[in-house]
């Protein structure tokens, strides 16, 4: 199984465009630096042509103190195959998981992916993704951040089929200093594809986030419909968002848009809830909750959109009690 993965003899900088908001070396340190590096753990999830999985596959990676982590999955789903992946990041103490996800979709196939990533609050998490996509197949794509101190989602997107659609989703929950990079390339190879990126964050204390999405068109892909929103909440003056959304389109006959907004929370929707006898604690929750809801709802599994809308919801009546 090759994965693309970070060398740490050749770490990035923040010099470099790609990871200008990301200081990777910053993050590890030097005694982590140090720790010889353990020897890769590997899953794959495979299904056969025109396999319906019934069931989700669960995949649990765990961190351990002052360890450097390699674990690499690869899904690969052939053609018309229909399966549901749920992939729980954990761990305690201060380590690093330098992960390497690969997703092959055949013709027709179709992927339900929830990834949550909860670490320890001194781990590091980088996670490089590619994604390959045929003809006419599905993908769902959910990702939550909450844990670590640096986290780095780098997801790379190629639909080479025509009918191919993607929906890359995610809900970034960001406290103390925490650090959180998704960085998006969607690109568009074939005609008559669909690709969505819809990110929302709540960000609180001094914790910085940063979305970079970007969609491109090459030349033979006309009729793409490409859209991205990336929407953040800010809780707290010392809180930071950088966004970059970027379009880059060679053909014509596309629909192709995104948008973007960084603030607080609208006072009049907050004056609205309290004028109806609600506490100004509950007003705001149910606001940010309805905020950060709507991109949970497009988790296509009941059971699992329930228990991500707990842990969001735990999250943010911790941070709004401390108002």
């Amino acid at each position: 199984m090759s994965l693309r993965v970070l060398d740490r003899n050749a770490l990035p900088t923040p010099k470099q465009e790609q990871w200008k908001y990301t200081n990777l070396q910053k993050a590890l340190g030097e005694d982590l630096l140090k720790v010889r590096p353990q020897a890769p753990e590997q899953i794959l999830v495979h299904k056969l042509a025109g396999e319906v999985s019934s069931e989700p596959d669960m995949v649990v990676w765990k961190g351990e103190n002052g360890i450097h982590h390699q674990p690499r999955l690869k899904i690969l789903l052939e053609d018309k195959a229909q399966a549901t992946v749920i992939e729980h990041h954990q761990g305690a103490g201060s380590y690093w998981k330098n992960m390497g996800t690969e997703i092959l979709l055949g013709a027709g196939a179709q992927l339900n992916y929830i990834r949550i990533q909860n670490e320890s609050i001194d781990a590091v998490h980088t996670d490089m993704v590619h994604i390959d996509m045929n003809r006419d197949a599905r993908l769902n794509f959910f990702s939550l951040n909450l844990g670590g101190k640096l986290m780095r989602h780098d997801v790379h997107t190629v639909i080479n089929g025509s009918g191919a659609q993607c929906q890359l989703n995610g809900v970034n929950l960001l406290r103390g200093s925490q650090h959180c990079d998704t960085t998006i390339l969607m690109e568009h190879v074939a005609p008559n594809s669909v690709s969505r990126q819809f990110y929302r964050s709540i960000l609180d204390d001094s914790a910085h986030g940063v979305f970079q999405g970007k969609v491109h068109v090459h030349k033979e892909a006309k009729k793409t419909d490409g859209y991205q929103l990336a929407n953040t909440i800010l809780l707290s003056q010392g809180a930071r968002m950088n966004t970059k959304p970027e379009l880059e389109i060679y053909a014509d006959d596309v629909k192709c848009s995104h948008g973007t907004t960084t603030g607080a929370l609208d006072e009049e929707p907050l004056f609205y809830l309290r004028s109806r006898g609600l506490s100004e604690a509950q007003a705001r929750l149910l606001l940010i909750q309805a905020f950060v809801d709507e991109v949970i709802d497009k988790i296509n599994d009941e059971t699992q959109s329930g228990q991500i809308k707990d842990l969001a919801e735990k999250w943010l009546k911790t941070q709004l009690e401390q108002k």
